[in-house]
């Protein structure tokens, strides 16, 4: 088994991240370091949950190899994905890129939907507002394709995605979620392309805000886009 990072190179990581002798800032760096990767940690269990659930085996099972109680990896694991998402103030185009990523992570040979192949997906609407946005800052599919690829590379060839429904990330099905909070914090009675965008920066180490961020797409600068393209498209009615 590939060993992980030891402690010192943890701390030396921390130290070469924060950039600063101050303890303050490091502490700063190290709790966000270990809540990444206790996130990265949890959804890398919880996907290989799902997958033994998917397969038939039982909790009985699950717990034993985990080592603790059955009762306890059900109450940690049994909401580990959503089982159907409620999309009813979804707009079309948004559904359909939602859709889309599905699709998009089982060719890139993923058994997962994660928020690079919601991004990859707004491509798959390209009047959308997002999309539109995107665009107009330079972001070309091919180029988020390519940092998308340089973050989180496709499944080696000869190793499909597995058959069936694909489960959600934890991080992206908290996007779409956020995505409605979103909407709700525009006051609008939908859920548009354009609030899934915005979501995405809510988790800063997610692949999708990483993409967005390297190719010069910032947060503001999404959301000042947004707010532009709304007042357009109102005048415009």
């Amino acid at each position: 088994m590939t060993p992980g990072p030891d402690l010192q190179q943890l701390i030396d990581t921390i130290r070469t991240d924060t950039g600063s002798d101050d303890v303050l800032e490091q502490l700063a760096t190290a709790s966000s370091t270990i809540t990444d990767l206790t996130a990265t940690s949890d959804a890398a269990l919880g996907y290989f949950v799902d997958r033994a659930r998917g397969a038939g085996r039982s909790w009985v099972e699950i717990s034993a190899v985990l080592g603790v109680s059955k009762q306890a990896a059900h109450k940690r694991f049994s909401d580990s994905w959503p089982v159907k998402l409620d999309l009813e103030r979804f707009t079309l185009r948004t559904k359909v890129v939602i859709q889309a990523a599905s699709g998009i992570a089982r060719e890139r040979g993923q058994g997962f939907v994660g928020t690079e192949h919601l991004l990859l997906g707004l491509f798959t609407e390209p009047q959308s507002v997002a999309t539109l946005l995107m665009i107009s800052a330079g972001l070309t599919e091919d180029d988020v394709l390519a940092a998308v690829d340089a973050e989180f590379p496709p499944a080696a060839a000869g190793d499909p995605a597995d058959a069936g429904e694909l489960p959600m990330t934890p991080r992206a099905s908290h996007v779409i979620g956020y995505a409605t909070e979103e909407a709700l914090l525009l006051g609008h009675n939908y859920i548009g392309t354009e609030h899934l965008l915005m979501a995405f920066y809510h988790f800063p180490g997610g692949v999708a805000a990483k993409v967005l961020n390297q190719l010069g797409l910032t947060e503001q600068a999404a959301r000042d886009g947004v707010r532009v393209a709304l007042e357009e498209l109102t005048k415009g009615k």
